[in-house]
């Protein structure tokens, strides 16, 4: 199944906004990591975004499926790329 970076740049401003949906936010992303969706995730240096590695079928399944994270739907994505990666050395469980 192909594997997916993707970046998450927040929106400027929204910190205190992002610290009220965090619950529902970790709570989406825990049942992404318990169905085999997310094979990583955590916030990048700076605390302006954060890096996400899933395993889907398509670009667009993966699009289908962060369309549901609370960040995204409240807005609080500035910008979401998602990139398809090749990984060569080191593997995800």
């Amino acid at each position: 199944m192909p594997t997916f970076a993707v970046t998450y740049r927040y929106a400027q401003d929204s910190a205190e906004q992002r610290d009220a949906h965090r619950p529902e936010h970790k709570d989406f992303l825990a049942d992404l990591h318990e169905r085999g969706v997310l094979r990583a995730s955590g916030p990048v240096d700076g605390g302006d975004g954060a890096l996400l590695v899933l395993q889907a079928e398509s670009r667009a399944a993966v699009t289908g499926v962060l369309d549901g994270d609370p960040f995204h739907r409240e807005g609080l994505i500035g910008e979401r790329t998602i990139r398809e990666w090749s990984l060569v050395f080191g593997g995800l469980r």
